[in-house]
């Protein structure tokens, strides 16, 4: 394979055909300067050259090899210039695995603005993922970095997780319920209420944890109806299916008219949304769009 200092230094040589002025332009010595070109030619197994006393004369072989020479070397400044590029984020894509709630919280959007201020030449592609896909697509190098509910364990060999949000939960329920107008309201009286609840089959554990923390406030919901994601089970809420607790961001949701919120000071529980990336990854861009996500 070509050395292109080498090929640099021959065709600094051929362009003045003294060795001399090219160790000169070239900030070497002469000695050095002439083994190089010696060891390209037994490289190509050609002689570039006619030498005499005075100057160095190029052969045939060696005036059709400075035509490519020349072409490789601009070529290798293109490759070079665009590698460089990529390393400060120009022309350069980060493809970004997330969650629906960091849509509705407004997490995403607020970030993507700033990372787009910030970085106005990189595209960034979203993938719309549940909390395991994406840890899943973490490790097979399928997305650059996460946003998700559920982290990976604390001691992960790979994945590096950074809490960026948390907010508190929200009854919600149908405008016209009895007890939509309360200013507050207990455990009990939310017992025996129809509730709705995102599907069990989505995450079996959430679904356990949701329930845990339920037990633990003094209260058990009476689950009738799943959804797929919040903006159906708010759509359900809505249309009267029954109460559901939600993210507090979902208040602003626009299919949330027709949905009453009341704040329950007593349940505890809130929902946190992390970054995660891979800990072996140094893309500079990943620390960006960190650096958007947290605000600078």
């Amino acid at each position: 394979m070509l050395d292109l200092r080498q090929v640099r230094y021959f065709v600094a040589v051929a362009e003045r055909e003294h060795i001399g002025q090219a160790a000169q332009a070239l900030h070497i010595s002469q000695s050095p300067l002439s083994r190089q070109i010696l060891q390209l030619e037994s490289q190509l197994g050609l002689t570039l050259f006619e030498r005499s006393r005075q100057r160095l004369y190029l052969t045939p072989a060696g005036r059709d090899f400075l035509t490519e020479a020349r072409a490789l070397l601009a070529q290798a400044e293109v490759v070079e210039a665009r590698a460089r590029r990529v390393g400060l984020g120009e022309g350069a894509e980060l493809i970004v695995g997330y969650v629906e709630g960091a849509i509705h919280s407004g997490l995403l959007p607020d970030a993507l603005r700033r990372f787009r201020a910030a970085q106005p030449a990189v595209r960034i592609a979203l993938r719309p993922l549940r909390s395991t896909p994406q840890l899943n697509a973490l490790r097979n190098r399928e997305i650059e970095c996460g946003i998700v509910y559920s982290p990976p364990m604390a001691d992960d060999p790979d994945l590096v997780c950074e809490r960026i949000s948390e907010e508190g939960m929200l009854l919600a329920l149908p405008a016209d319920h009895p007890l939509a107008g309360a200013a507050e309201l207990s455990p009990r009286e939310l017992d025996g209420q129809p509730w709705i609840a995102l599907s069990r089959h989505i995450n079996p554990a959430a679904r356990e944890r949701f329930l845990a923390a339920c037990r633990e406030a003094g209260f058990m919901p009476d689950i009738r109806t799943e959804a797929n994601d919040p903006a159906t089970l708010i759509a359900l809420v809505a249309c009267g299916q029954g109460l559901a607790l939600v993210q507090a961001s979902m208040r602003g949701h626009p299919l949330a008219q027709g949905v009453a919120f009341v704040a329950l000071p007593w349940f505890t529980t809130t929902v946190a949304v992390h970054l995660v990336y891979r800990r072996s990854d140094t893309n500079r861009l990943i620390q960006a769009w960190r650096a958007a996500l947290l605000h600078g």
